[in-house]
């Protein structure tokens, strides 16, 4: 037998008050308005009669979902679940739910996606999956509907992003590498259509420069994906050159994975033979065979922030974009050492 849903008029005749009453007790900004006294009871009602908000009607009253809809280009890449929990934990305590979509980087399904998002009149979106340059962001101005990019950044300027600052972290290892005494440093390098890739290639080139060192053309392989097997490919091209170097510092955790993969194949052992580097600390690179030096990108605060920006553009169309780089940390393990 089907259980009849509890309304909130079930509730305010339960109480002895108006249905107005509860529903000021029952939204935070207004409960203030309600003595503690009645609040109070109101509460223990809603709780022993098992009452939900109708989010529907909800919806209906405000014109607003309460709703976000969320883009990430791999679901099965671990560095997505904090970016995920800090998006959720933002909008959760705002009183809106998130929906996650994963694009594996497809642009027909990245913009089948934001279609499904708009037939649920998502009040927001928060993207992790855009190029540098893309139609996706093109259109998502041109419909109106408010959003993020998370991670990664647009060449537009009035596009809102939070992202981790790519040049300092490049500074950091190519500056770690150095004090440890490492001169010749490959470098595995993300797609450069995306900014991720981009600006960490930038990093890695200025902070050789910083370090009085000379970036080798030869030494620098890009890859089309950040994924383990573009990185044991690169690996391979880099070990086929025969040319003599001491470090490997890849743009991003994943691709660093794929480095140790090719130089365990090949006998070389990683923090003894070839110091190896990767970036953003994503979960379980303390667990890598050895433990990964990487730089820490603060990637809960990253989807924290773009939750944060959003709800503000959702309050308010007119606030003008802005760009907000995290400072990450270099988190030093035993994947690097000194050269022999």
């Amino acid at each position: 037998m089907t259980k009849t849903r509890v309304t909130l008029k079930d509730v305010a005749n339960k109480v002895g008050v108006h249905s107005s009453t509860v529903s000021r007790v029952l939204n935070p900004k207004t409960r203030s308005m309600v003595t503690e006294e009645i609040a109070d009871k109101i509460l223990s009602v809603v709780k022993d009669m098992g009452y939900r908000p109708n989010a529907f009607a909800q919806s209906l009253k405000t014109n607003k979902s309460f709703t976000v809809g969320v883009m990430v280009p791999d679901l099965t890449n671990p560095a997505f679940a904090p970016i995920i929990k800090g998006i959720d934990d933002m909008l959760e305590a705002h009183g809106y739910s998130v929906i996650v979509a994963s694009t594996y980087n497809l642009p027909e399904k990245q913009q089948s996606t934001v279609e499904k998002f708009r037939e649920r009149h998502v009040d927001g979106l928060i993207i992790a999956t855009a190029k540098r340059k893309d139609s996706l962001i093109d259109d998502c101005r041109q419909e109106g509907t408010p959003f993020v990019q998370a991670v990664r950044a647009s060449v537009d300027a009035d596009v809102s992003s939070v992202v981790s600052d790519e040049i300092i972290g490049g500074n950091m290892v190519v500056s770690h590498l150095a004090q440890l005494g490492h001169k010749r440093i490959a470098y595995v390098a993300g797609p450069q259509f995306l900014s991720t890739g981009y600006e960490r290639y930038r990093g890695f080139l200025q902070g050789m420069k910083n370090a009085g060192l000379e970036a080798d053309k030869d030494l620098v392989v890009f890859c089309e994906e950040f994924t383990e097997e573009e990185g044991r490919n690169a690996t391979s091209k880099l070990l086929a050159l025969r040319k003599k170097f001491t470090a490997i510092y890849a743009g991003n955790d994943l691709l660093a994975l794929g480095v140790y993969d090719e130089l365990e194949a090949d006998g070389i052992k990683c923090g003894q033979d070839i110091s190896v580097v990767g970036f953003d600390d994503m979960p379980f690179a303390d667990k890598f065979n050895p433990p990964l030096t990487t730089v820490h990108t603060p990637l809960v605060n990253v989807g924290g922030e773009a939750a944060r920006i959003l709800l503000e553009k959702i309050a308010d169309s007119s606030i003008p974009a802005r760009t907000i780089k995290l400072k990450p940390d270099l988190i030093v393990r035993s994947s690097t050492g000194r050269v022999k």
